[in-house]
Protein backbone atom coordinates (compact mmCIF):
# COMPACT_ATOMS: atom_id res chain seq x y z
CA UNK A 1 0.00 0.00 0.00
CA UNK A 2 1.10 4.03 -0.80
CA UNK A 3 0.46 6.90 0.51
CA UNK A 4 1.70 10.97 1.23
CA UNK A 5 3.18 12.46 3.71
CA UNK A 6 2.90 15.97 4.68
CA UNK A 7 5.05 17.42 1.73
CA UNK A 8 3.92 15.31 -1.26
CA UNK A 9 6.08 12.75 -1.18
CA UNK A 10 4.95 9.33 -1.59
CA UNK A 11 5.71 6.71 0.98
CA UNK A 12 4.90 3.29 1.31
CA UNK A 13 3.00 1.27 4.16
CA UNK A 14 3.96 -2.15 4.88
CA UNK A 15 1.05 -4.25 5.49
CA UNK A 16 1.17 -8.27 6.21
CA UNK A 17 -0.86 -10.89 5.24
CA UNK A 18 -1.62 -13.30 7.72
CA UNK A 19 0.13 -16.81 7.30
CA UNK A 20 -3.39 -18.63 8.22
CA UNK A 21 -6.12 -15.98 7.00
CA UNK A 22 -4.84 -15.51 2.96
CA UNK A 23 -6.66 -15.40 -0.15
CA UNK A 24 -5.69 -19.25 -1.61
CA UNK A 25 -5.80 -21.31 2.75
CA UNK A 26 -9.31 -23.10 1.76
CA UNK A 27 -10.68 -22.51 5.22
CA UNK A 28 -14.21 -22.72 3.74
CA UNK A 29 -15.53 -23.75 0.44
CA UNK A 30 -16.41 -20.03 -0.36
CA UNK A 31 -13.41 -18.55 -1.05
CA UNK A 32 -12.94 -15.27 1.85
CA UNK A 33 -15.08 -11.93 1.32
CA UNK A 34 -14.03 -9.95 4.39
CA UNK A 35 -10.96 -8.34 5.11
CA UNK A 36 -9.52 -7.55 8.71
CA UNK A 37 -6.78 -5.41 9.33
CA UNK A 38 -4.92 -5.90 13.19
CA UNK A 39 -4.07 -2.58 14.81
CA UNK A 40 -0.67 -3.53 14.32
CA UNK A 41 -0.78 -4.17 10.46
CA UNK A 42 -1.67 -7.46 9.40
CA UNK A 43 -4.60 -8.43 7.08
CA UNK A 44 -6.95 -11.35 7.69
CA UNK A 45 -9.15 -12.95 4.78
CA UNK A 46 -12.12 -14.39 6.09
CA UNK A 47 -15.27 -15.17 5.88
CA UNK A 48 -18.44 -12.21 6.50
CA UNK A 49 -20.72 -15.82 6.96
CA UNK A 50 -18.35 -17.42 9.95
CA UNK A 51 -17.21 -14.50 11.75
CA UNK A 52 -20.65 -13.42 12.06
CA UNK A 53 -22.29 -16.86 12.72
CA UNK A 54 -20.63 -16.74 15.86
CA UNK A 55 -20.82 -13.12 16.92
CA UNK A 56 -23.87 -11.75 18.03
CA UNK A 57 -23.05 -8.41 18.00
CA UNK A 58 -21.47 -7.58 14.60
CA UNK A 59 -17.92 -8.37 16.21
CA UNK A 60 -18.27 -5.51 18.86
CA UNK A 61 -20.09 -3.73 15.54
CA UNK A 62 -16.70 -3.03 13.80
CA UNK A 63 -18.43 -4.61 11.02
CA UNK A 64 -20.84 -3.29 8.38
CA UNK A 65 -24.23 -4.42 8.39
CA UNK A 66 -23.57 -4.73 4.26
CA UNK A 67 -20.69 -6.69 2.90
CA UNK A 68 -17.79 -4.06 1.90
CA UNK A 69 -14.68 -4.61 -0.04
CA UNK A 70 -12.53 -2.40 1.94
CA UNK A 71 -10.32 -3.71 4.93
CA UNK A 72 -12.49 -3.67 8.48
CA UNK A 73 -10.16 -1.56 10.97
CA UNK A 74 -9.75 -3.96 14.59
CA UNK A 75 -7.75 -2.22 17.49
CA UNK A 76 -6.30 -5.57 18.29
CA UNK A 77 -2.97 -6.92 18.08
CA UNK A 78 -2.45 -9.34 15.64
CA UNK A 79 -1.22 -12.22 17.82
CA UNK A 80 -4.56 -11.98 19.82
CA UNK A 81 -6.85 -11.40 16.61
CA UNK A 82 -5.10 -14.36 14.94
CA UNK A 83 -5.76 -16.31 17.95
CA UNK A 84 -9.43 -15.19 18.30
CA UNK A 85 -9.70 -16.25 14.33
CA UNK A 86 -8.57 -19.54 15.06
CA UNK A 87 -11.00 -20.10 17.84
CA UNK A 88 -14.06 -18.85 15.53
CA UNK A 89 -12.91 -21.39 13.03
CA UNK A 90 -12.19 -24.56 15.27
CA UNK A 91 -8.71 -24.43 14.60
CA UNK A 92 -5.87 -25.57 16.74
CA UNK A 93 -3.92 -22.16 17.86
CA UNK A 94 -0.79 -23.56 20.00
CA UNK A 95 1.51 -24.23 17.39
CA UNK A 96 2.40 -20.80 17.61
CA UNK A 97 3.58 -20.81 21.14
CA UNK A 98 1.11 -18.03 21.70
CA UNK A 99 2.54 -16.19 25.40
CA UNK A 100 -0.03 -16.63 28.23
CA UNK A 101 -0.39 -13.09 28.19
CA UNK A 102 -1.96 -13.30 24.16
CA UNK A 103 -3.95 -15.86 25.51
CA UNK A 104 -5.32 -14.53 28.56
CA UNK A 105 -6.44 -11.05 26.52
CA UNK A 106 -8.09 -13.26 23.83
CA UNK A 107 -10.34 -15.19 26.34
CA UNK A 108 -10.96 -11.84 28.45
CA UNK A 109 -12.34 -10.07 25.31
CA UNK A 110 -14.59 -12.78 23.76
CA UNK A 111 -17.56 -11.67 25.29
CA UNK A 112 -17.19 -8.46 23.66
CA UNK A 113 -17.16 -9.41 20.11
CA UNK A 114 -20.00 -11.47 20.61
CA UNK A 115 -18.91 -14.82 21.32
CA UNK A 116 -20.45 -17.31 23.87
CA UNK A 117 -18.01 -18.49 26.69
CA UNK A 118 -20.04 -21.33 27.12
CA UNK A 119 -19.28 -22.59 23.34
CA UNK A 120 -15.39 -21.11 23.18
CA UNK A 121 -14.39 -22.55 26.29
CA UNK A 122 -15.70 -25.90 26.53
CA UNK A 123 -13.57 -28.72 26.22
CA UNK A 124 -12.04 -29.41 23.30
CA UNK A 125 -12.06 -25.82 21.94
CA UNK A 126 -8.61 -23.87 20.98
CA UNK A 127 -8.93 -21.25 23.68
CA UNK A 128 -9.64 -24.01 26.43
CA UNK A 129 -6.73 -26.00 24.97
CA UNK A 130 -4.46 -22.96 24.65
CA UNK A 131 -5.56 -21.49 28.42
CA UNK A 132 -5.14 -25.01 29.56
CA UNK A 133 -1.47 -25.53 27.97
CA UNK A 134 -0.30 -21.68 29.47
CA UNK A 135 -1.91 -21.59 32.41
CA UNK A 136 0.38 -23.02 34.49
CA UNK A 137 2.50 -19.81 34.40
CA UNK A 138 -0.43 -17.88 36.76
CA UNK A 139 -2.76 -20.58 37.51
CA UNK A 140 -5.17 -17.62 40.05
CA UNK A 141 -5.09 -15.52 36.78
CA UNK A 142 -6.58 -18.02 34.72
CA UNK A 143 -8.66 -19.13 37.51
CA UNK A 144 -9.87 -15.90 38.37
CA UNK A 145 -10.93 -15.17 34.33
CA UNK A 146 -12.57 -18.72 34.10
CA UNK A 147 -14.72 -17.63 36.76
CA UNK A 148 -15.35 -14.36 35.85
CA UNK A 149 -16.96 -15.84 32.55
CA UNK A 150 -18.59 -18.76 34.24
CA UNK A 151 -16.60 -20.77 32.26
CA UNK A 152 -16.61 -23.79 34.84
CA UNK A 153 -14.67 -26.91 32.52
CA UNK A 154 -12.06 -24.41 32.12
CA UNK A 155 -12.43 -23.48 36.02
CA UNK A 156 -12.03 -26.95 36.63
CA UNK A 157 -8.93 -27.91 34.85
CA UNK A 158 -7.12 -24.68 36.09
CA UNK A 159 -7.78 -25.46 39.89
CA UNK A 160 -5.64 -28.62 39.88
CA UNK A 161 -2.88 -26.07 39.69
CA UNK A 162 -3.84 -24.21 42.09
CA UNK A 163 -3.44 -26.37 45.27
CA UNK A 164 0.20 -25.60 46.15
CA UNK A 165 -1.27 -21.80 45.95
CA UNK A 166 -1.44 -19.98 49.15
CA UNK A 167 -4.63 -18.44 49.70
CA UNK A 168 -3.97 -15.85 51.57
CA UNK A 169 -1.90 -14.07 48.84
CA UNK A 170 -5.45 -13.40 47.15
CA UNK A 171 -5.34 -9.94 46.75
CA UNK A 172 -9.11 -7.69 47.05
CA UNK A 173 -9.22 -7.30 43.39
CA UNK A 174 -8.50 -11.16 42.73
CA UNK A 175 -10.73 -12.15 44.96
CA UNK A 176 -13.98 -9.82 43.57
CA UNK A 177 -12.81 -10.92 40.14
CA UNK A 178 -13.21 -14.82 41.09
CA UNK A 179 -16.41 -13.73 42.67
CA UNK A 180 -17.72 -15.70 46.13
CA UNK A 181 -19.38 -18.80 44.18
CA UNK A 182 -15.71 -19.93 42.86
CA UNK A 183 -13.51 -18.40 45.51
CA UNK A 184 -16.02 -20.66 47.75
CA UNK A 185 -15.26 -23.43 45.85
CA UNK A 186 -11.51 -22.65 45.77
CA UNK A 187 -11.34 -22.91 49.50
CA UNK A 188 -13.28 -25.58 49.97
CA UNK A 189 -10.82 -27.47 47.61
CA UNK A 190 -8.09 -26.62 50.23
CA UNK A 191 -9.82 -27.64 53.00
CA UNK A 192 -11.54 -30.76 51.76
CA UNK A 193 -7.95 -32.45 50.55
CA UNK A 194 -6.20 -31.63 54.04
CA UNK A 195 -9.35 -32.70 56.15
CA UNK A 196 -9.29 -36.13 53.73
CA UNK A 197 -5.86 -36.48 54.72
CA UNK A 198 -6.42 -35.79 58.43
CA UNK A 199 -8.91 -38.94 58.43
CA UNK A 200 -6.75 -40.89 57.00
CA UNK A 201 -3.71 -40.50 59.52
CA UNK A 202 -6.08 -41.30 62.06
CA UNK A 203 -6.77 -44.68 60.75
CA UNK A 204 -4.62 -46.95 63.40
CA UNK A 205 -2.05 -49.20 62.49
CA UNK A 206 -3.62 -52.84 63.24
CA UNK A 207 -1.44 -55.39 65.65
CA UNK A 208 -0.82 -58.51 64.99
CA UNK A 209 -0.43 -61.33 67.85
CA UNK A 210 2.38 -61.10 70.68
CA UNK A 211 5.49 -63.02 69.63
CA UNK A 212 8.68 -63.87 71.76
CA UNK A 213 10.67 -61.36 68.95
CA UNK A 214 7.53 -58.74 68.82
CA UNK A 215 5.43 -57.99 72.16
CA UNK A 216 3.29 -55.56 73.43
CA UNK A 217 5.83 -52.68 73.82
CA UNK A 218 7.22 -53.17 70.11
CA UNK A 219 3.55 -52.62 69.25
CA UNK A 220 3.45 -49.14 71.23
CA UNK A 221 6.85 -48.23 70.09
CA UNK A 222 5.50 -48.66 66.52
CA UNK A 223 1.94 -47.28 67.27
CA UNK A 224 4.11 -43.98 68.46
CA UNK A 225 6.36 -43.73 65.87
CA UNK A 226 2.99 -43.50 63.38
CA UNK A 227 1.44 -41.11 65.46
CA UNK A 228 4.32 -38.90 65.16
CA UNK A 229 4.95 -39.71 61.58
CA UNK A 230 0.83 -38.74 60.90
CA UNK A 231 2.00 -35.47 63.32
CA UNK A 232 4.47 -34.31 60.87
CA UNK A 233 2.10 -34.92 57.89
CA UNK A 234 -0.96 -33.48 59.48
CA UNK A 235 1.05 -30.21 60.78
CA UNK A 236 2.38 -29.46 57.60
CA UNK A 237 -0.23 -30.45 55.13
CA UNK A 238 -1.17 -29.15 52.05
CA UNK A 239 -3.44 -29.79 49.49
CA UNK A 240 -1.19 -30.15 47.34
CA UNK A 241 0.69 -33.09 49.76
CA UNK A 242 2.03 -35.41 47.20
CA UNK A 243 1.88 -39.28 46.98
CA UNK A 244 5.67 -39.46 47.77
CA UNK A 245 5.83 -37.11 50.55
CA UNK A 246 3.19 -39.44 52.29
CA UNK A 247 5.49 -42.36 51.09
CA UNK A 248 8.76 -41.27 52.02
CA UNK A 249 7.30 -40.08 55.79
CA UNK A 250 5.54 -43.10 56.89
CA UNK A 251 8.16 -45.64 54.90
CA UNK A 252 11.29 -44.00 57.19
CA UNK A 253 9.48 -45.77 60.14
CA UNK A 254 10.57 -48.88 58.53
CA UNK A 255 14.23 -48.63 58.76
CA UNK A 256 14.08 -49.28 62.89
CA UNK A 257 11.61 -52.26 62.41
CA UNK A 258 13.40 -55.78 63.43
CA UNK A 259 9.83 -57.35 63.20
CA UNK A 260 8.98 -58.67 59.70
CA UNK A 261 5.34 -58.88 61.14
CA UNK A 262 4.92 -55.45 61.68
CA UNK A 263 6.92 -54.51 58.53
CA UNK A 264 4.44 -56.42 56.19
CA UNK A 265 1.84 -54.28 58.15
CA UNK A 266 3.42 -51.05 57.64
CA UNK A 267 3.79 -51.64 54.01
CA UNK A 268 0.28 -52.78 53.61
CA UNK A 269 -0.88 -49.98 55.19
CA UNK A 270 1.07 -47.49 53.80
CA UNK A 271 -0.01 -48.96 49.82
CA UNK A 272 -3.97 -48.23 51.12
CA UNK A 273 -2.89 -44.97 52.46
CA UNK A 274 -1.83 -44.51 49.19
CA UNK A 275 -4.34 -45.78 47.52
CA UNK A 276 -6.65 -43.94 49.17
CA UNK A 277 -5.36 -40.47 48.98
CA UNK A 278 -5.14 -40.71 45.31
CA UNK A 279 -8.81 -41.26 44.81
CA UNK A 280 -9.40 -37.27 46.80
CA UNK A 281 -10.73 -34.99 44.31
CA UNK A 282 -8.16 -32.37 43.45
CA UNK A 283 -9.99 -29.70 41.45
CA UNK A 284 -13.23 -27.91 42.48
Amino acid sequence: MSGQDSSGEQQDTVVHISTAFFPGANLDFYPPDLLVLSHDGVLFYVHRSIVLGVSDNYFASYLPHEPDALPVSIPLDSVVLNILFHAIYGMPVMHYNPSPDAVHDTIELISAYGLASDVHLAPGTPLFDAAVSVASSAPIRFYALAAALDAYPLAVAVSSLLLSFPLDSITDAVASKIGAVYLKRLFFLHLGRTAALKRLLEIPLRSHEPSLICGAREHQKLAKAWSLASAYLVWDSKADVTTNTIETTIRSLATHLTCAQCSIILRDRTTDMLLEWSKIKDTI
